[in-house]
């Protein structure tokens, strides 16, 4: 279990993942994925990957999340959940782009849609260890 939240957290973010997993566009690779992104002071941004025929210009839920967050003015984040089926990790242009903005014990849960009781945790510094970082 992971050392910031209880269960009924964690359910309530899974809750708003898969919602939003319902609303993927993925009509290439049929791999619907929901992400949930809740901000140090508690909001919670979501997201859905979004395919497209030019295959480049999809955007995966993650970074949607991060992006619709970010732009509310967000800058501070406590933990993501990701989920989808099979069980999955973050992309690695997610990974980059989570490491601009998350701290290094940020943490990403991983669900799998399929079976709930499955999860997988990390924090940022596990999930990208020695990442790029641009000191400010």
């Amino acid at each position: 279990m992971s050392k910031h939240q209880s269960p009924a957290d964690i359910a309530t973010l899974i809750e708003a993942a898969c919602r939003q997993r319902d609303g993927a566009y993925a009509i290439h690779s049929g791999f619907a994925v929901g992400a949930a992104l809740e901000t140090a002071d508690g909001r919670v941004f979501t997201g859905c990957n979004v395919e497209n025929d030019s295959y480049g210009l999809s955007i995966c839920a993650e970074r949607v999340a991060i992006f619709k967050a970010v732009s509310e003015g967000c800058r501070e984040f406590h933990r993501m959940v990701v989920v989808a089926t099979p069980l999955a990790s973050p992309c690695g242009a997610c990974r980059q782009v989570m490491s601009q903005f998350f701290g290094d014990e940020v943490e990403i849960i991983a669900v799998d849609a399929g079976n709930a009781e499955s999860h997988k945790f990390w924090t940022m510094n596990e999930l990208l260890p020695d990442r790029f970082r641009f000191e400010r």
